[in-house]
């Protein structure tokens, strides 16, 4: 096959055109390629989607497939009006659903942000995010002649720009004793993102119709770090401190330089991390163990000093443990 990849530089548009190139399909990525390179054995043609010159691609009848990662209805808009006749797999995202709450959601059951079909600055915060990418989603599932829509979780492993799960390996690395946040039994959803690249080849290669969500099966968070531990050949103290305590010590969720990250308040992101995604093993999904990703992150993060990482400091997470230890004195 004959793929074009917009993207192709870094993280899962980088993965999704390598796992492309090891298939043996003909690749192109297309993107400005101010950062970083695209995988050996994918063609680099410069593209600047913000004004794109589509000729320097040659021919607009060669592919055979489509992959987009964006998050810009315009640049949608005019990609799909290029190539209309490939089948399109778009990488959506869950922030397109407009409540967090529901656990066991699927995309047939989970309602939608309004769409935002304007541009508009995606740091906005969530909302906007999602329902630029509702927005976008309409016009690949209109425009296009086929099309996969996939909405992913949360994406972790090597190469991961956003340092969330990255706090993880490193810190269990140390062992000793770990602040574990909330519940044992809080539900944790991740996917690898070589697990979901290879996927969305696979939805390219069988041109794949429908909306799934592309996150791994539903774990607890007691689960999620012994697969952690596993994963370092760690074996840490875990001292569980609930949710409430922690916001008294101001202690962030999700990400941040003071957060605990892939933990999330509980009713309200209930569902964030508890989705079914039955419909997507069915489609082809496959996914590794936690453990192999928690190993190859710490090694990538060890080979990359000025990796992103993100989370509390040593000396805040001690402070926490401390006055947990020290609560009713």
């Amino acid at each position: 096959m004959k793929i074009l990849v917009l993207g192709g530089t870094v993280f899962l548009s980088k993965a999704v055109a390598a796992a492309a190139v090891t298939r043996g399909h003909e690749v192109t990525c297309a993107c400005r390629g101010t950062s970083g390179r695209v995988p050996d054995g994918a063609r680099h043609v410069v593209l600047d989607r913000d004004s794109p010159d589509w000729s320097a691609l040659e021919t607009t009848e060669l592919f055979d497939a489509v992959v987009d990662v964006a998050r810009h209805p315009s640049r949608v808009r005019d990609a799909v009006a290029t190539f209309p006749s490939a089948h399109w797999v778009f990488v959506s995202t869950i922030n397109v659903y407009s409540d967090d709450s529901i656990p066991g959601g699927t995309p047939d059951t989970l309602p939608l942000h309004q769409p935002i079909t304007t541009d508009e600055d995606p740091m906005s915060g969530p909302e906007v995010y999602g329902a630029m990418k509702v927005a976008c989603e309409q016009v690949v599932r209109t425009g296009a002649s086929s099309s996969t829509v996939i909405r992913p979780g949360l994406i972790v492993g090597p190469g991961d720009p956003s340092g969330r799960f990255s706090y993880w390996p490193p810190r269990v690395a140390e062992a000793g004793e770990v602040l574990a946040p909330g519940s044992p039994d809080d539900p944790v959803q991740v996917i690898d993102v070589r697990d979901l690249a290879e996927w969305i080849v696979t939805c390219a290669e069988q041109r794949t119709t429908g909306i799934f969500d592309g996150t791994g099966h539903i774990t607890t968070r007691s689960a999620f770090l012994d697969e952690v531990a596993r994963g370092v050949g760690a074996q840490p103290s875990w001292t569980w401190v609930g949710q409430e305590f922690l916001a008294e010590q101001d202690v962030d969720p999700w990400s941040g330089d003071r957060a605990l990250p892939v933990w999330l308040p509980l009713p309200e992101y209930a569902g964030l991390m508890s989705h079914d995604v039955a419909a997507s093993y069915a489609a082809g999904l496959l996914t590794r163990p936690l453990a192999d990703t928690a190993r190859d992150t710490l090694a990538w993060l060890r080979a990359t000093p000025d990796a992103t990482t993100t989370g509390l400091s040593r000396e805040d997470e001690s402070a926490v443990l401390h006055a947990w230890h020290n609560l009713g004195e």
